[in-house]
């Protein structure tokens, strides 16, 4: 019987360790179709000039930094939370992720470019943040996820008018990620997340700002 204890304690780091390694190195897999402009949107995204397209690389080389890390928020949540119910609702929303995660792969191909070298380094860090967060409670957490989604949907905001305009099938993917990180934020708050103190707020602004400018080139 303690054998089987000890096996069952180490459960869940073992499928924490799986999650990390298949969005570190595995081919993020969609459940959904990539989302996509009109038809006519493919024939003007095809003009896009050198310039434009390693713009638009570069952005999305971000989306999909900042993707890697929400995996790694919401399985350091998950692994930490108090309830089966929250933990549920994070790994739920970190599948939802790998939707945008498969997007954004998808997008820097067809723009013949790359993800981020420094993605370990983000999913790292990430993780450890996430569980700090859920050690706090899952009221806290959940308001961990609630900001969180906030600031994504600013940045994904930002993204929009920093893309180029002829680049609809960026654009198409964007503006549905956006879509679906309010719906995120939207339910961890309907499931008893609270508001956080400014600092830690304007704390974790200032790690997204590094994260996004350092993505943006390396």
């Amino acid at each position: 019987m303690g054998l089987m204890e000890t096996e069952t304690s180490w459960d869940p780091w073992i499928g924490a360790a799986d999650r990390a390694l298949r969005a570190l190195f595995a081919p993020a897999q969609a459940s959904r179709p990539v989302p996509q402009p009109p038809a006519s949107g493919e024939r003007v995204a095809a003009q896009l000039s050198p310039y434009e397209r390693r713009r638009a690389a570069a952005l999305m080389r971000v989306n999909h930094a900042g993707e890697i890390a929400a995996q790694a928020l919401y399985h350091g949540q998950a692994i930490a939370a108090r309830s089966e119910t929250t933990r549920k609702l994070l790994l739920d929303a970190a599948r939802e992720e790998t939707d945008h995660l498969a997007w954004c792969e998808s997008r820097l191909k067809a723009l013949e470019s790359r993800p981020s070298l420094l993605n370990p380094l983000w999913y790292a860090g990430s993780f450890l943040i996430g569980a700090l967060a859920a050690m706090a409670g899952d009221r806290a957490s959940l308001g961990f996820v609630v900001e969180t989604e906030r600031q994504v949907e600013g940045h994904l905001d930002e993204h929009l008018g920093r893309l180029p305009p002829a680049d609809l099938r960026s654009r198409a993917i964007v503006e549905q990620m956006r879509t679906d990180e309010a719906a995120h934020g939207a339910n961890a708050r309907a499931a008893g997340g609270v508001d956080l103190p400014a600092p830690v707020r304007a704390l974790m602004r200032r790690t997204a700002r590094i994260m996004t400018g350092t993505a943006y080139w390396v």
